[in-house]
């Protein structure tokens, strides 16, 4: 099975709580099958990518990266490789590049997804069609910053960094854990 179709599967089987949720869950589904590049970064029309909100064992704190080309705390995550064969491997794949953390976990269904606009390594205007997992750390958890970001923090989650115009979706994903 082709990364673009584990994609489409795991979307369609998705069953989002909200409607907003549910109406990109729809929007995904169509650009999928609109285009067979979909989640690969060369998709200039924008791309799939695979996003992890990183939870300590005890649930009550989420690992952040202060991403350095938006400049604020992000989720870890990042673009599809040509070697990942399903969306949660590529998200448990970055979590992993990006926290230097062995041993992590996911949960396999989608906990939310978002579109927004970026510059990101194609060096022209796109969109993410982000697809974002729960993953949780196992006990005792050292997060090591890797050269993707500026600095990386456990943050309680009840005392999330500022996001003053919810770009940035934290306190989205925060929400949507069951």
């Amino acid at each position: 099975m082709s990364l673009h179709q584990d994609a489409a599967d795991t979307l369609s089987a998705w069953k989002p709580a909200d409607r907003g949720q549910e109406s990109l869950r729809q929007a995904y589904l169509g650009f999928l099958a609109a285009r067979q590049d979909a989640c690969e970064r060369a998709c200039a029309a924008g791309h799939i990518t695979a996003s992890a909100l990183v939870l300590d064992n005890t649930g009550s704190s989420v690992l952040l990266t202060l991403h350095p080309r938006v400049g604020r705390w992000l989720q870890l995550g990042g673009h599809c490789e040509p070697e990942d064969a399903t969306l949660a491997g590529a998200a448990l794949r970055e979590a992993t590049e990006e926290s230097g953390i062995p041993g992590l976990t996911i949960d396999p269904t989608p906990l939310h997804v978002d579109v927004h606009p970026i510059t990101c390594s194609l060096g022209v205007p796109t969109r993410h069609f982000d697809v974002r997992f729960a993953v949780h750390a196992p006990e005792n958890a050292l997060a090591v910053r890797s050269d993707e970001s500026l600095d990386l923090r456990w943050w309680p989650l009840d005392a999330l960094p500022p996001d003053p115009d919810r770009s940035a979706g934290i306190g989205a994903m925060v929400a949507a854990l069951p």
